[in-house]
C-alpha cells in the first residue's frame, strides 16, 4: 500500500467516525490558546506523572531534544510530592498539585493525561474547555456516559482527542481496514481476540511507598468524585484492583483490544453487550481476575474478548469473514477457507509498513487540525462496549443499547 492510499483509507475511516461534527464544531468553536504555525513548537503539559504518566514524560522529553520534533514539556502536574519532584526532574517544566491552575497557562497547547481512570472524564472536559487538545491514556473515561459528554464537547469545541490506545496506529489494522472494505473476507461474521498476563502476586500490584501518607499525597484530590473512604495507600498505588478507579482488565486490556479491531471493522456503536468471569485466584481485589466479554453489533457481527490475570495464555486476533479469515502475524495474512470444489486454500499476505507512532499522530493532528487515530467518536464507541460490559457483568444481565439514540435501554 502507498502512502498515498494508506492516507485515503485512514480519512475515510476518520470521516466514518466522526461525521459531520468536525464541521459543525469548527463553526462554533473556542479559539486555542495560541494558533499554531507549521513550524511553532507545541507546548505540552502533563497532567498525572505515576509509572505511565512517567513514561509517556520521558518520550515526550526525548523528542523535544530533537530540533526537528518542535515540541516541549512545559508543565507537570501530580498530587504525590515525589512524584511532583521526579516529573519537574525529568522535565524542567513548572510545576503544579492543581490541574486546573496548569490548563489556565496561555502558552499551553496540549495536555497528556495519565490519571486514575476515574478523573479522565473531568480532566479531559476542562481542558477542552480551556481551549487545549487533549491526548488522553485509556480507558477514554471509566463509564460510557462520560465518554458520550467528551466527545460532545470535542464536538461543539472542535478540540483534538487522542486516546492512548497505541494499536491504533499500528499500520497492520489499517490494512485490515482496507481488506475488509474491499471485500476481501466477504461478510463479516465475528471475531475474537485475548489478552492476558501472570504474575505471582497478582497483576497490578505494583510498588506501595512505604513513605506516602497524608501528608504527601493529597488524599481528597486522588478520590475527587469516587465514594469517600479513608487514606489507604493500596488504593491509590493499585487502583485498577477497585470498582472505584476503575473496570479492571476491561478499562486496562480490553480498551486495547477492542480499539484495534474497531479501526479494522470500522466505527460502530454496541446493541448488545454481555459479560461472565469472575475472581478465581487472587483475593485481594474487586474486579474480576478472569473475564470475558461477549459484544453485538447492528451489522450482524459479534465480538468476543477474553483473558486471565492468572494464566498468560493467549490466542490471536482473529476476524472471520463468510468468505475468508483474517488474522495477523509477519504482516497481514488473508486465508481463505478451501473451495469445497478445489483442494486448496489460498493465501494472501500483506506486508506490514512500519508503525506510525501515536503520540506523532497527536501532535500533527494539533498541527493540522485533522482527526487523529483513537479520536473523540472513535474513542467513544469502544468505550460504551467496554463500560456496558463491566456494567453487565456487575449487574449481572445482559445490557442493550440504542445506536440512533445512543442511550442505553432499560
Amino acid at each position: 500500500m502507498t502512502q498515498e492510499e494508506k492516507k485515503i483509507t485512514r480519512r475515510d475511516f476518520l470521516r466514518q467516525a466522526t461525521g459531520a461534527a468536525v464541521g459543525l464544531a469548527a463553526m462554533g468553536a473556542i479559539a486555542p490558546s495560541r494558533v499554531l504555525g507549521a513550524n511553532d513548537r507545541i507546548n505540552m503539559g502533563v497532567i498525572g506523572c505515576g509509572g505511565q504518566g512517567t513514561h509517556h514524560l520521558r518520550a515526550l522529553v526525548g523528542m523535544s531534544q530533537n530540533p526537528a520534533e518542535k515540541v516541549q514539556v512545559i508543565a507537570v502536574c501530580d498530587i504525590y510530592e515525589p512524584r511532583k519532584q521526579r516529573a519537574k526532574e525529568i522535565s524542567g517544566g513548572k510545576l503544579f498539585h492543581d490541574y486546573r491552575e496548569l490548563l489556565q497557562m496561555p502558552d499551553l497547547d496540549a495536555v497528556l493525561i495519565a490519571s486514575p481512570d476515574h478523573w479522565h472524564a473531568r480532566m479531559t472536559i476542562d481542558a477542552m474547555e480551556a481551549g487545549k487538545d487533549v491526548y488522553c491514556e485509556k480507558p477514554m473515561t471509566l463509564y460510557w456516559d462520560e465518554a458520550k459528554r467528551v466527545a460532545q464537547t470535542a464536538d461543539r469545541l472542535g478540540r483534538i482527542i487522542q486516546v492512548g490506545a497505541q494499536g491504533t496506529s499500528d499500520d497492520s489494522v489499517w490494512q485490515a481496514n482496507k481488506l475488509i472494505r474491499e471485500g476481501a473476507i466477504g461478510k463479516v461474521l465475528w471475531s475474537h481476540v485475548s489478552y492476558s498476563r501472570n504474575s505471582r502476586d497478582g497483576e497490578w500490584n505494583w510498588h506501595i511507598d512505604p513513605d506516602a501518607s497524608p501528608q504527601n499525597l493529597d488524599w481528597k484530590a486522588f478520590l475527587g468524585s469516587a465514594p469517600q473512604r479513608p487514606f489507604d495507600k493500596e488504593r491509590y498505588f493499585r487502583f485498577r484492583k477497585y470498582w472505584d478507579y476503575s473496570g479492571g482488565i476491561a478499562t486496562d486490556l480490553f480498551y486495547h483490544s477492542l480499539a484495534h479491531l474497531q479501526i479494522a471493522l470500522g466505527p460502530e456503536f454496541p446493541i448488545r453487550v454481555s459479560a461472565a468471569g469472575g475472581i478465581y485466584e487472587f483475593q485481594d481485589r474487586e474486579v474480576p481476575d478472569t473475564f470475558h466479554m461477549l459484544i453485538e453489533y447492528p451489522t450482524n457481527h459479534s465480538v468476543v474478548l477474553t483473558s486471565s490475570m492468572a494464566n498468560y495464555d493467549s490466542f490471536p486476533e482473529v476476524i472471520h469473514g463468510h468468505h475468508a479469515t483474517l488474522g495477523y502475524g509477519g504482516g497481514l495474512v488473508v486465508v481463505r477457507p478451501q473451495d469445497p470444489f478445489r483442494n486448496e486454500t489460498v493465501e494472501r499476505r500483506v506486508p506490514e509498513q512500519p508503525r506510525d507512532d501515536h503520540h506523532h499522530n497527536f501532535l500533527n493532528c494539533v498541527r493540522s487540525r485533522e482527526q487523529p487515530h483513537c479520536n473523540a467518536q472513535t474513542g467513544y464507541r469502544i468505550m460504551v462496549a467496554i463500560a456496558l460490559g463491566v456494567m453487565g457483568y456487575r449487574q449481572q444481565k445482559v445490557i442493550h443499547f440504542d445506536p440512533e439514540k445512543q442511550e442505553v435501554l432499560a
